[in-house]
């Protein structure tokens, strides 16, 4: 089966994928194929719906796309890699860059805190999920990122596993280099959360309760001051690249 098909259109369906198949479009969908992309009956694309792997499949329609019909397997479904990106929520367009960007990065979970500086009260869950769709179709991705309610970060430190690493990315840590830090930490590895503060950063009684946390590493992202979205893609790249899936060992192996 070949890795990556980048062209032809990938399209996100929340239906079983299997041989034989159909799967009904959505308006928007419909829409999408036939008025934008300017597909008909017979042209082919490529669905996935996060479970059952990557398919090829074939427009229907009299007038418009209507339907698809699954034709073959393209790519199996991929092992999900246990990375939780746990961030204070930005304003529109900035958080809609660093949901699409942490989930190009190999995020499987999305999860929302309230800090002390978190300037943004009310979270769109619904526009984050559509921004991980839409990152995941463009980018050759197969699974599907959760998206997490929101929740005071004291209550997310709560109710978090304490056999999941913290990487807490702190602007105000010692700069040192955060790759050997990140590798003093391969043997524990049950799962990974990367915490992303606010751009006010976290208050001192934040710290004080995240310096309580078991199994927490400390993380300087170097010698400036980044702006939230740039660390979150930074703090992910750093994490991939020693304890992820692009290094060895892989996330929660």
């Amino acid at each position: 089966m070949p890795l990556h098909d980048f062209r032809r259109p990938r399209l996100f369906v929340d239906a079983p994928l299997a041989a034989g198949g159909t799967v009904t479009l959505e308006r928007d969908q419909s829409n999408y194929l036939g008025n934008v992309l300017r597909l008909a009956t017979g042209d082919t694309i490529l669905v996935f719906n996060g479970r059952d792997g990557e398919w090829q499949a074939s427009i229907a329609g009299r007038k418009r796309p209507d339907t698809l019909t699954i034709v073959d397997q393209n790519r199996l479904q991929a092992r999900v890699p246990d990375l939780a990106y746990v961030f204070a929520p930005l304003k529109h367009a900035r958080l809609d860059y660093m949901v699409q960007k942490a989930v190009e990065m190999g995020a499987s979970t999305l999860q929302p805190v309230l800090t002390r500086f978190t300037q943004v009260s009310r979270v769109n869950s619904r526009r984050m999920r559509a921004n991980v769709i839409e990152a995941a179709e463009q980018c050759g991705i197969l699974n599907i990122a959760t998206v997490a309610e929101p929740l005071p970060l004291d209550r997310y430190l709560g109710a978090r596993a304490e056999e999941r690493l913290l990487v807490f990315c702190d602007e105000a840590a010692e700069s040192a280099s955060p790759l050997k830090a990140l590798q003093a930490a391969l043997a524990a590895s049950n799962g990974i959360d990367v915490l992303i503060g606010p751009e006010g950063g976290f208050a001192e009684e934040e710290r004080a309760m995240l310096a309580r946390q078991k199994h927490t590493l400390t993380l300087s992202l170097g010698p400036r001051i980044l702006r939230a979205d740039t660390a979150a893609v930074a703090a992910l790249a750093l994490v991939q690249a020693v304890l992820g899936d692009w290094a060895a060992n892989g996330v929660g192996k």
